[in-house]
């Protein structure tokens, strides 16, 4: 991404967005930094991040290094130096957008937020698990302490130990989540916009484009009224019919018409793909089509479903019932499609990069037999009566062996690499599923023989 282009989308956002090399350079800013700093954004254009936060350098290096280094985004924290010389404390959400190369350095994407609250309340939480890791080495010193003196308090120690390290698991928890759901909600929020904006244009060519034909037709049935009453035309004429090829033009005309409509319509289905994805930050139950939040999901994914280096392209079959409209969560319903799917698609590319031939049936298929060199995911929707749906997608992968299926629903548990994967992935989605939708999320999967995961929600009996 150029500055110029972070500028094009940034404009329109009402966040404090920077865009800056891994140096700390600032390529570009939109103007509620500038609005902070109290500063112009041509003033800060070229200079150096260092310049405007009271961290010292090496400190805003390794964090920016962090930054790129990282696929997930990493929350920090900057104190900024306006311009009037107050200061002012911010969270900062890092993310790269292009990642290191020998030709060109990163480019890190910074979200600023004041948020002295937050800021105090993370604050206060760290402080709390670093307490409570301490207390918790405490308690094992005194345990050995305790059991030399008095055996019998050796059982109460332990319970008390055992209490406090579930404490800091559950809080390590929340704070992840947080995180993750600060992800997902800015996720939303830009995906949102991005549509509004290429919603305006789109819908005034295409509303233009059925008068833009109208009107060509009339002028060439005009000039075919003149052929008819005119039909011996000068040389000067006839020579400019030549010319342009009157004849190809008439023909031609309605086909450029014809295509021009059908690439409008085809960006009003992903705007509208866009939109109904962007419901990730809704928290109120409504009726929704379940197709339409699998089909945005898939379109967000498109990337990953095409052929590129060494991976084939991801073939996706649907198979989808007629399904009533259903009363649910539809932002946290799509993020456990995009969970389930993006771990289908990269159980597929680990499948790929290991080229070794699999072959696989998937479940309801009538023995349909995939190979590795065809994967495909299979999502398949079904009514099981007046009250209940499901939901199933079926990978062709290696799937997964005993030993990691009974882990698959555990929080921060992953096999993914350092830096890939979180292991809250299906936790969360699990979580909504079950907890929040009063449905069930089970994985059926046998090793080389690809994973299927079943979502069962109610159709209006959430409470």
């Amino acid at each position: 991404m150029t500055p110029e282009q972070f500028l094009e989308f940034a404009r329109v956002l009402p966040e404090p967005l920077l865009l800056v090399s891994s140096e700390g350079q600032l390529l570009a800013t939109n103007q509620p930094v500038a609005d902070m700093l109290g500063l112009r954004r041509q003033e800060l254009r070229g200079r150096m991040l260092f310049e405007f936060v009271t961290e010292f350098a090496n400190d805003v290096v390794k964090y920016l290094q962090a930054c790129s280094s990282s696929r997930a985004m990493v929350i920090g924290s900057l104190t900024l130096r306006k311009n009037d010389g107050q200061t002012l404390i911010c969270r900062s959400q890092g993310a790269v957008i292009q990642p290191w190369s020998p030709e060109s350095s990163a480019l890190i994407l910074l979200r600023l937020e004041n948020r002295a609250l937050a800021s105090s309340n993370f604050v206060l939480l760290n402080e709390k698990i670093d307490e409570l890791a301490k207390e918790v080495q405490k308690r094992k010193q005194a345990e050995e302490a305790l059991k030399k003196a008095n055996q019998k308090l050796e059982i109460r120690v332990e319970e008390r130990t055992t209490a406090l390290q579930e404490t800091l698991n559950e809080l390590q928890l929340t704070q992840t989540k947080l995180i993750q759901a600060e992800k997902m909600s800015s996720l939303g929020q830009m995906v949102a916009g991005i549509a509004h904006e290429i919603n305006n244009p789109v819908s005034f060519i295409y509303g233009n484009l059925y008068h833009a034909h109208k009107y060509t037709q009339d002028l060439l049935k005009l000039v075919q009224v003149y052929q008819q009453v005119f039909p011996n035309t000068p040389p000067e004429i006839q020579e400019q019919v030549e010319e342009i090829d009157l004849d190809f033009l008439f023909q031609d005309i309605t086909r450029l018409f014809e295509s021009m409509t059908v690439g409008t319509e085809r960006i009003q289905e992903i705007v509208k793909s866009l939109r109904n994805f962007s419901r990730l930050d809704e928290a109120q139950l409504k009726q929704v089509n379940i197709h339409e939040g699998i089909d945005s999901t898939l379109m967000i994914l498109k990337h990953r479903l095409q052929a590129r280096d060494e991976y084939p392209e991801i073939k996706v079959i649907k198979k989808y019932s007629r399904l009533p409209n259903v009363t649910c969560y539809p932002g946290e319903l799509n993020q456990v499609f995009m969970n389930i799917l993006v771990n289908a698609l990269d159980a597929l590319e680990v499948s790929a990069v290991n080229g070794q031939p699999l072959e696989v049936n998937l479940r309801n298929t009538g023995n349909q037999t995939l190979t590795k060199n065809n994967p495909q995911i299979e999502i398949k929707t079904e009514v099981i009566d007046e009250k209940w749906i499901t939901v199933s997608i079926v990978d062709n992968g290696l799937g997964i062996n005993e030993q990691i299926h009974s882990k698959l629903f555990d929080p921060f548990f992953t096999t993914k690499a350092v830096g890939k994967g979180t292991g809250l992935g299906l936790y969360i989605s699990y979580q909504i599923i079950v907890e929040k939708h009063n449905g069930q999320l089970s994985c059926f999967s046998v090793p080389g023989e690809g994973a299927e995961f079943v979502i069962k929600i109610p159709i209006s009996s959430v409470s």
